[in-house]
C-alpha cells in the first residue's frame, strides 16, 4: 500500500541555533559560554564604573559647598574605582595563579581541558 511506504526525509532536525551545530564539541561550547560570561561581566563592570564616576562628578559639581553631598559624591567615585580595580585585578590574579601552578593559559578553557585529558 502507498500509505505504508517509507519516505526518506533527509537529515533529521537536531536542534535550532548553536545547539543544532554538529561541529561544536562540549568543551568548545563551554569555553564560549565562560568567555562570553567573563566578557559580559567585565563590560558591565566598566559601564558601572562610568556610571558611578559620572554620578560622582555631577554630585561634586552640584554639591554647592554642602559637605554631606560632596562626601557622598566622593564615595561614589571611590566605589566605582575600587570596583573596576577589583574586576581587572581578579583577571590578573587568576592568570598569575595559573602561571604559578603550571597552567599558563588558565583562562583559555579549551587548552585547559586538553591538558587535563592528556
Amino acid at each position: 500500500m502507498l500509505s505504508q511506504q517509507e519516505i526518506p526525509l533527509g537529515n533529521p532536525l537536531r536542534g535550532i541555533g548553536p545547539l543544532g551545530n554538529p561541529q561544536g564539541t562540549g568543551i568548545t561550547e563551554f569555553n564560549k559560554f565562560i568567555s562570553t560570561t567573563i566578557g559580559l561581566m567585565t563590560i558591565i563592570a566598566i559601564i558601572w564604573f562610568v556610571f558611578k564616576f559620572v554620578a560622582g562628578a555631577i554630585g561634586i559639581i552640584s554639591s554647592g559647598g554642602d559637605k554631606a553631598s560632596l562626601e557622598t559624591a566622593k564615595k561614589n567615585i571611590t566605589t566605582g574605582v575600587i570596583g573596576l580595580v577589583v574586576v581587572v585585578a581578579a583577571l590578573f590574579i587568576v592568570d598569575l595563579i595559573g602561571n604559578l601552578i603550571g597552567i599558563p593559559n588558565i583562562l583559555n578553557l579549551v587548552e585547559l581541558f586538553q591538558q587535563i585529558q592528556q
